[in-house]
Order: C-alpha cells, then structure tokens, then sequence
C-alpha cells in the first residue's frame, strides 16, 4: 500500500512540474509576442522595450533549463534580476534626466547581484550538486577494495 501510494504521489508531483513548466513557458512566450506585437505597433523601440524582450529571453531560458534537467538554475533568476533593475535605471534616468540617490541605490543593487553570481558560480564549482560519473565510479571502487 505504501508503495502504491508514493507511486501515485510521484506522479502527481512529476504531473503538475510538467504542467506548471508549460503554463509558465507558454505565459511567458505570450507576454513576449504581446510586447513585441506592442512594439511594432508603437512604431519605434527603446532600450527599455529590449530589456524587456531580454528579460523574456531569460525566463524561457530558465523554464528551458529546468525541463531539460530538473535543476532551478539560481543564476537566471539573478540574471532576470539585473536585467530588470537595469531596465529601471535606464528608464529613470531617461525620463527624469537627473542623477539622484536612486541612481546609486540601483547601481548598488546590480553589483550586489553581480556579487551574488560570483559567490553561486564559486560554489557551484567547489561543491558540485551532482558529482562526476568518474568520481563515482572511483569511489565504487575503493569501496569495494574496502569490503
């Protein structure tokens, strides 16, 4: 019985991933054809309309990796994250023309991030989620020697 039901559990879990990785990807393909479309329409492109179409780009990206592999790559969601504090600076500054303090606390932001990208490629390469298939191997090996 408990097999049966952790069957069913997994399932469903495995169901609604693949459910919720199609709505997402397909929401996001929608957005970007819309603000696209809107582009077009509007007649002229700024920087702030091709951050955005970036900022598209990134999500299907990330939706793309997590179908492929089953990991949330953190690192797009920082990337999203720049991307879009970017386009909010660019947009303030054209808009207003004026250099202020949130200038400088968005700047602050992007290398905060930045930072943070380091730190989560570091450790992504020190300490490995999912160890190389030679590594296991070995340690099979000198396990078995161990016996």
């Amino acid at each position: 019985m408990h097999d049966f039901a952790q069957s069913v559990g997994n399932l469903m879990v495995e169901s609604f991933h693949y459910l919720a990785l199609f709505g997402i990807g397909g929401i996001t393909a929608w957005a970007s054809v819309v603000a696209f479309l809107g582009m077009l329409e509007k007649g002229h492109i700024t920087v702030d309309d091709i951050l955005l179409l970036f900022i598209y780009l990134e999500l299907g990206a990330m939706v793309g990796i997590y179908f492929k592999t089953n990991h949330m790559p953190v690192r797009f969601l920082i990337y999203v994250a720049i991307t879009a504090l970017t386009r909010l600076l660019i947009s303030d500054v054209s808009h207003h023309h004026r250099p202020d303090m949130g200038v400088v606390y968005v700047s602050g932001a992007i290398l905060l991030l930045g930072l943070a990208i380091l730190v989560v490629r570091y450790a992504s390469s020190r300490f490995p989620s999912v160890q190389a298939p030679m590594r296991l191997s070995r340690e099979r090996e000198r396990e078995a020697g161990e016996v």
